[in-house]
This record gives structure tokens, sequence and C-alpha cells, in this order.
């Protein structure tokens, strides 16, 4: 009885597995290999049941039909060509690929060290790629501009939260749950940013540590979901956003097109470097089998070639058809990289910029990366957002202490106008952080004055050394009531200037009551109970604050203008003020402790107050009206009516 057999077929439209009237259509890229090979795998995906050549060739994509295959089917691939890595090509047959276009899998992929053994068979380590029916497009019209960013990792956030029934804990399920819903829509969040959901695979360094990523940033393929996050595949992504979207809340995916799992050539094969590494990784232009490591990761993905921008832009349609509101980009600035160095004209910019899938996204950079000029902070093309790091730095040094500080809260409190006016865009193009995934916690930032990253088992060597971070005393946790009471302080006080700040304000998930990572400014691979977010022990009249913060932001558009000050007027849009109600000098700035940002506008005004001394300041409200204004918020209790208390921000306004 004969068995399967690939036929002929017109060049699809679309690569990867695509079903249709015919049967599933395949189509694989690849430049250099000699044949592709499609490998079908019983209904249990253990025993592989056939290996077939792609029949046909269309310039450098390979394909076939197999005529009766349905939706279920599954496969992998293999690539037959050179082994010739002094010019970028490691071919190798012996080892199962996964297609860069699957959209579903059938388990997580696991590290083995011989994935990275050439001529060693891998069919027993690599997932099976799942031939999916395409989902039907949700609905995507021009999305709305972030008023509050709350980014999350789906596993850590859910993972210990007493509503989430403990089948679904971790996934992309557990966050429809309504007490999980209930706490972000609270707190005022208008988008949600989903750590990488795409499936990765552990850095080869982390098994024989016992440890594993916890933050996904180490991709195989751009399409497929990882299975411990979705076992209902994208289904699952679908009816999150449909979800959310019924709340009023948008989905935005953190998604890494720099690099992959596959890493440096110690690593493995198990996709794009099995089909064509020459073409899908950057190579230096002077020994094409060295590659080019921007990414910190062993090597870059090369987007400014058409085949990968092509995928890249396949990618992105597939989330954006799934109902996402739209994208942040990790290590960003390897977008715009080609051989020539880094360009707003990039291809993968342009090619994003016209395409009408994409129109109204929001697309937001993460502005560096760790190659040459690799920091491009405001350098972006609109309509991208970016993630400040200038601001992250400038708040925390302003609150440490530093001296010198007080211009640089003044140009980040105001949107940073420095990174952005130039270039015709407005304050909503920063993202404004002081803590995010990468680096201290909200509360171990006023808890350490060093990392303490010793359980990543690298000698505390990992992560950044300098967090401009202060202890008040004591380094981490203490039952000291004097230092825990000053910490909350600092905490209200950081979370005040952020949400006063004009630009899009942004929190990691568990900030807002509270949560730590015990001094690890690196927790990438803490996936343990020791990290997930504590629900029990959450301060929930810290998260009661971010949520009156976030109402006051949306209660008076001002805060959140989408357009920069000017000092002009009359009255003038703004003026900067000493709190003797006096304008500030030009020479006064260096010597500044104490602040005041008047702001006049759609029928409003408001007086931001900054006071990072360690004692209380009388305030002179301006105009010698102080009858005619009253405290809006103060981040730390009032001493008087108009007395700014050490170590807070409050927040003004006049009566009309």
């Amino acid at each position: 009885m004969a068995g399967p057999a690939l036929v002929a077929c017109p060049l699809p439209a679309r690569l990867g597995a695509v079903v249709g009237e015919a049967g599933v259509a395949f189509a694989v890229f690849s430049r250099h290999a000699e044949r592709i090979d499609l490998c079908l795998f019983d209904g249990a995906g253990e025993a592989e049941i056939a290996r077939l050549p792609l029949p046909c060739r269309s310039g450098d994509i390979h394909h076939g039909v197999l005529p009766g295959a349905a939706a279920g089917l599954r496969y992998g691939l293999r690539a037959e060509g050179p082994w010739q890595p002094e010019r970028g090509h490691r071919f190798d047959a012996t080892k199962l690929l996964v297609d860069p276009y699957a959209a579903r899998i059938d388990r997580p992929f696991c590290w083995d060290p011989r994935l990275a053994q050439r001529g060693v068979d891998t069919a027993d380590l690599v997932p099976r790629c799942v031939v999916s029916e395409a989902l039907p497009p949700l609905a995507v019209g021009t999305e709305t501009t972030p008023g509050f960013i709350y980014e999350l990792a789906v596993k850590s956030f859910t993972m210990r939260h007493p509503a989430a029934p403990e089948r679904i804990r971790g996934t992309l399920a557990a966050l429809c749950e309504p007490a999980v819903l209930d706490h972000i829509r609270r707190l005022g969040v208008s988008h949600v940013e989903l750590m990488p959901v795409a499936a990765w695979m552990d850095e080869r360094h982390l098994p024989p540590l016992s440890l594993a990523n916890a933050w996904g940033y180490n991709p195989v393929n751009f399409f497929a979901l990882d299975p411990r996050l979705a076992p209902g595949g994208m289904a699952d992504l679908a009816r999150l956003c449909t979800t959310y979207a019924q709340a009023g809340i948008g989905v935005i995916l953190d998604i890494v097109l720099n690099h992959t799992a596959e890493s440096d050539e110690f690593g493995a094969t198990i996709c794009l470097r099995g089909l064509d590494n020459a073409v899908y990784y950057r190579h230096a232009t002077d020994d094409p089998g060295r590659l080019i490591n921007d990414t910190g990761c062993g090597h870059t993905l090369a987007l400014d070639r058409a085949p990968v921008v092509r995928m890249a832009m396949d990618a992105l349609r597939h989330w954006r058809g799934l109902g996402v509101a739209g994208f942040r980009f990790d290590l960003g600035t390897v977008m715009g990289r080609s051989d020539t160095g880094y360009s707003q004209d990039a291809p993968l910019f342009a090619a994003i910029g016209q395409d009408p899938a994409l129109a109204g996204a929001i697309l937001i950079a993460e502005p560096w990366d760790i190659g040459p000029g690799g920091y491009r902070l405001g350098e972006f093309p609109a309509p991208f957002a970016e993630w400040n790091g200038r601001y992250r730095d400038d708040v925390r040094r302003f609150w440490r202490g530093d001296a010198g500080l007080a211009g640089a809260l003044a140009t980040r409190l105001a949107g940073s106008a420095d990174l952005y006016a130039d270039r015709h865009r407005g304050p909503l193009a920063s993202v404004n952080f002081i803590a995010a995934h990468d680096g201290f916690t909200l509360a171990d930032l006023v808890s350490h004055t060093a990392k303490h990253n010793e359980a990543n088992g690298e000698g505390n060597r990992d992560g950044e050394n300098e967090n401009h971070s202060w202890n008040i005393g004591v380094e981490g946790p203490t039952d000291n009531p004097a230092i825990l009471a000053a910490r909350d302080r600092d905490v209200r006080a950081l979370l005040a200037t952020l949400f006063l700040s004009r630009g899009v304000p942004m929190l990691t998930a568990g900030d807002e009551f509270g949560r730590t990572q015990h001094g690890n400014n690196n927790a990438y691979c803490q996936d343990n109970p020791a990290f997930w977010l504590d629900w029990e022990g959450a301060d929930r009249d810290l998260a009661a604050y971010v949520a009156g913060l976030a109402a006051l932001r949306a209660e008076h558009p001002l805060l959140s203008a989408s357009t920069f000050l000017t000092g002009t007027g009359d009255p003038p849009d703004a003026l900067w003020l000493k709190p003797d109600g006096t304008p500030i000098a030009d020479v006064e700035w260096g010597d500044l402790d104490t602040l005041c940002l008047m702001l006049n506008g759609d029928g409003e005004t408001l007086l931001i107050a900054v006071n990072r001394s360690r004692t209380d300041v009388e305030l002179a409200l301006p105009d010698g009206f102080a009858q005619a204004w009253q405290r809006l918020h103060g981040s730390a209790p009032e001493g008087g009516e108009f007395i700014l208390p050490a170590r807070s921000v409050s927040l003004f306004g006049r009566l009309p």
C-alpha cells in the first residue's frame, strides 16, 4: 500500500503549512539548501511515518502539496545542503527542524546538548509542528494611545493567584479569570504588555544549574505560542484579546525579533540555522563564518534582508489578526541595522510603516542593543514610541539624592522634549518607567544599594552593576518600622512622579503592591515560587494608591497632554517655580531639592510640587490666592494645608 506523497503545486502565496481544498500546501524558504524534506509523524507525534522531499522549487521557495491532509497533522523539516561554516552554511540533515512559520507546536522546547552536535539525529528532542486552521481574524481598528501600560509575565503573574484555578495557573487562560482581570481593571490599566509568549527554549547554561528561563526572551520561531502558556494554541490568545477588549483593555505583545534560541556557533540547530544560517543571521562582512553579536545572545537576526523582513512582517500580521493591539520590540535597535549601521530608513521600518494591516497598531521600541552605536533613544521613526531609559535613570538619581539632577527631573516630568521634539514626536513617544522586568523591582530599588544575583549561579557577575538605587540604612529586608516607613514614602513619591509626568506611564506587575526579587536585578532564570508574584502578601493599600494615581491622571488631561510645554501663552502653559512661588532662575537649578511645575490649559490650572529633601517645606502657592487652591494628591501624609512633606510629591488644583 502506497504511503503519502507530495505533489507539485503553484507557488503558494503564504509560507508555512496552509490548509486548502486540495490538502495542505507546504512552502519553505531556503536559498542555499539543496533539498527540503517534510517529515510526517503519527497522531501522537512520536513515530515518523514518512519523509518526503518538497517536489518544487520556485526561486528560493521549496514547496508542494500533501493531498488529503488536514489540520492536526504533525510534521517537521530537514534540510540538505553544504556544511561550510567558514561561509556561514551549517546544514545538517540529521537535525529535525521546526517550520519557521508553524503557528503551533505540540510540546515545549527543552535544551539538550545533542541539539548542537553535528551528525546526531534530534527527532526525539524537537517538538512537532502542528498544522493549524487559520482563525477568523478579529476586528482591529485604530488603537487608542496607551494611557497606562502594565507589563506582566503570564506565569509569574498567575501561578500564586488564589482566584486562578490550579489547573490553568501559569497560562493565558488564567489571565481571563474575573478576579485576575478585576485587579488590572481596578488599577486603571489601559493596556497590558505581555512579556514574550512565543515558544522559547532555555539558554544552554541553565539546565545544568537546575534553572529555567522565566521571561521567554529566547524564542525559536515567531508564530507559535509556547504550549506551557497556551495549551489551546492561537485560540487562547484570541480569547484573551477579546476578553480584555470587552473590559476596555488592549493587549500588547513583547516580541523578540532580534535573535533566537539557536544562540552562537556552539548552540542548537532547530530552525533557522538548519534552513539557511547564512541568510537568516548576520555575519561579519570580512569573515562570512563569524556571527555578529549585537544582542548579547550569540548572534543577530538579519532584519535588512528581504526573506527575513517578510518573515517578521508575516509574524506581526499573524499576531495582529488574533486581536493584539500592538507590539513592544525587544532590543529594537536591531530592527534598524544593516551592514552599514543603524538607520530610521531600514527595510523593516519601511515595511511596517506602509503595511495597512499594521495601521493603527501600537509600536514600542526598546531603543538599544549592545552593538556599536546601539543606544538609539529618541531616534526611532514615527509612529514608534520608546522605552525611555533616560527617564528611569534621571528619576532614580534625583530621588536617590544625586546633586544637580533637578533640571533633568524637570525635563522628564515635562515629557522629554530633549529626546523627541526635534523629530516632531510628542511626549507620548516616551514610555516612562522607573522599574521594569529587567532590573530591580520598585520595592528593591529603595532597599538595596547593590545587586544580589547569587541565585543565578554566575557568581553575581550578571546583571547591571549601576542601578541608581538606595537602601535607607539597611541592605535588604528589615523589621525596623522607621526604615520601612521611609521606604514606603519613597516608593509612593516615585510612583507619583511617574503618574504626574507627561508621556505614557508603565508599571511592571506587582510593583503596585510591593513585589520583591530579593535584590536580584536579573531574575530571568528564576522560575520558582520565590519569584512569582505573592498575592497573599500584597500591600493592598499601595495598590489602592496606584489606582488613585491612575484615576487622577485620567481625570486631569493636562497631565497626559500630547504636546510639549513652551512656557508661552497668557497665562503661560508652564511655569517652573520655587516653593516660595517665585520663578526658578537658570543659575538655581543645580542646587534645588524642591521644585514646582504650574500647568495651564484646557480650562484648568495644576501645580505639581516635588520635595526630595528630608524636611517639610512650606509652599507659597502662586498669585497669592492660597484659598483658591486645593490639594488633589499627596504621596505622603500632609503636614498642613500648604506644607510639602519631606520626600513627597503633591498635586494642587486651582478652583474655578
